[in-house]
């Protein structure tokens, strides 16, 4: 079945891309088309597609300056856009559940307040695809698009942390030496060469140091990845790394496109309820560009970063 899946992501993959629309977008109709053709998921790709989340975290990582994530415009800006976000679309939601437009909506308080909270989020994903695509990942635009988006991810964990009842335990205080084993991971990587062998270290770093160890302290495996990422991201084959794993990565990445969509057959209200929240996705990027306008941006890298963000975030599922 995995080879049906492949020949199908490929099919709508070229299609969208030749009427000019991001492949990605024809990786999530395959995986809806394959739904639709009644055949079984793949076993195993649910891990495949997180690890290409994982790796592309790595990727950000690679590539993010720690101090520009202390800026005003992304930490003041990302979180004003949350709080403003969720009451905007709990107003929309709680409007519709009052009105008992369908059984869909009849949902407590709490409920509506978390389903507008995830819809507040934008996508890591579909975000640094954009941007890596166009060229546009060091941009001051893509800059503060992608610091937006980190904090988005950790207030994510945060949140699903607390609403786990997770409390990350004294090996989480593990973090704080990090910085420690810096000289360690920059020796792997003078080690490792300019071959295969250096594929090998972006996945060990990535997937074992990173994800493995956030996993045994209790934390999301995921962040592990970024922090690692941002760990190495000074060593000089840096971008050589990042170069050297990225076709794997994207190869990763199709899985988690295909396996959204495999997640279930679009019914007429889903579809509808789709179409709904896009017509609000131009207040949601008003927002962003109004929230920062406050902080002194040009309309042009103003516009450009809300752009990147107009959309909605895989957090929601």
């Amino acid at each position: 079945m995995l080879i049906v899946l492949i020949i199908f992501a490929y099919i709508f993959g070229i299609i969208l891309s030749i009427i000019g629309l991001p492949p990605m977008v024809g990786f999530l109709l395959a995986g809806f088309a394959y739904n639709l053709a009644g055949f079984l998921p793949p076993t195993g790709l649910e891990e495949i597609a997180n690890l290409g989340i994982t790796l592309l975290l790595f990727s950000i990582g690679l590539k993010l300056d720690l101090k520009s994530l202390s800026k005003p415009e992304i930490w003041l800006g990302s979180t004003g856009h949350i709080i403003i976000s969720t009451l905007l679309y709990f107003g929309v939601l709680y409007g519709l559940n009052h009105l008992s437009i369908n059984s869909i909506f009849s949902m407590n308080i709490t409920s509506l307040l978390i389903l507008a909270f995830a819809f507040s989020f934008s996508s890591t994903v579909f975000a640094v695809k954009v941007l890596e695509e166009k060229g546009n990942m060091y941009a001051f635009f893509g800059k503060v698009a992608i610091g937006i988006l980190i904090m988005q991810d950790i207030f994510a964990v945060i949140f699903l942390s607390a609403s786990e009842g997770k409390v990350p335990g004294l090996p989480a205080l593990g973090v704080l030496a990090l910085p420690l084993i810096r000289p360690l991971l920059f020796k792997l990587l003078d080690l490792a060469g300019h071959g295969e062998l250096l594929v090998l270290s972006s996945l060990f770093l990535a997937l074992g140091v990173g994800a493995g160890g956030f996993s045994l302290m209790g934390l999301k495996a995921d962040l592990g990845a970024l922090v690692i990422g941002i760990l190495v991201g000074k060593h000089p084959k840096a971008s050589e790394l990042s170069k050297a794993f990225f076709n794997f990565k994207e190869l990763l990445l199709v899985a988690f496109f295909v396996s959204i969509g495999l997640k279930g057959t679009p019914s007429l209200l889903s579809i509808v309820i789709s179409l709904s929240l896009c017509l609000l996705l131009p207040i949601k990027t008003s927002l962003y560009y109004l929230i920062l306008s406050r902080f002194g941006l040009r309309t042009r890298s103003n516009l450009l970063a809300s752009l990147s963000l107009a959309n909605y975030s895989e957090f929601g599922l």
